[in-house]
């Protein structure tokens, strides 16, 4: 039963926007612990440094104060990045935009992170000490 479950999400993650549709905002409920939103950050970061490849200096990040934003950030200068929180930007550095918004559907977090023509989603198991993946990255590209 869990199988079909998590192809059901991943459908459902992939396929629910349109190109319209691209994340322009952030949205993070508080309900995720600092801890759960730390793993779920460091994963997604990690895979769009994969798919955002070398040369981007700086990531445009508009954090708010749930704790998903601010593990974003953390996780984003982490991974090397110099994050702008403002609206001050170099405009000489190559840069790239990073939504987010986490909702939840049957005890699970769904979280998508849009960076350009790039979308992420994946759904978590979370607790109030961590959390793991429950169904494989959605990625795609417009």
């Amino acid at each position: 039963m869990q199988k079909p479950l998590q192809c059901l999400l991943v459908l459902v993650l992939s396929g629910c926007t349109t190109a319209t549709d691209d994340l322009t905002d952030n949205s993070a409920s508080r309900e995720l612990s600092s801890p759960a939103a730390s793993a779920i950050a460091g994963d997604l970061v990690s895979r769009l440094a994969e798919q955002v490849g070398p040369g981007i200096n700086t990531i445009k990040l508009n954090v708010d104060a749930s704790p998903f934003g601010q593990a974003m950030e953390a996780a984003l200068k982490g991974w090397g990045y110099a994050v702008a929180t403002d609206q001050k930007i170099d405009e000489k550095k190559r840069q790239l935009a990073v939504a987010y918004a986490v909702d939840y559907f049957e005890g699970q977090a769904l979280v998508r992170i849009s960076a350009g023509s790039i979308e992420l989603a994946r759904a978590y198991a979370t607790s109030a000490t961590g959390a793991s993946p429950a169904s494989p990255v959605s990625v795609r590209r417009n």
